[in-house]
């Protein structure tokens, strides 16, 4: 799906990751990106697409380690995130495909 702006597309939407606290997304969500070793870092953008998930800001807090939640595990946030990623775009294939 080359061509879309993942980014802007994730204004309004809901938020895919629904971890503890999460806002619902709406006027709050972004696109997070999952970080994952050789495909970011230092002068490498990872692909909006494919580790990207629209996430509220709640969500991102915790995605992103600026906020914690008691008995909420690093692992856990990831497991979220990505099952976040998977959920978002099978919904923006939905809407390009219906």
């Amino acid at each position: 799906m080359i061509g879309l702006n993942y980014r802007k597309m994730a204004r309004d939407k809901p938020c895919m990751v629904r971890l503890p606290g999460c806002d619902g997304g709406g006027p709050t969500t972004v696109l997070a990106h999952y970080r994952l070793s050789g495909y970011c870092g230092v002068g490498m953008k990872p692909d909006d697409f494919i580790f990207g998930a629209w996430s509220c800001f709640s969500c991102h807090e915790l995605i992103d380690r600026r906020a914690c939640i008691p008995n909420l595990t690093k692992d856990d946030v990831r497991l979220a995130h990505l099952e976040a990623i998977l959920r978002t775009q099978a919904a923006i294939k939905d809407a390009i495909y219906g």
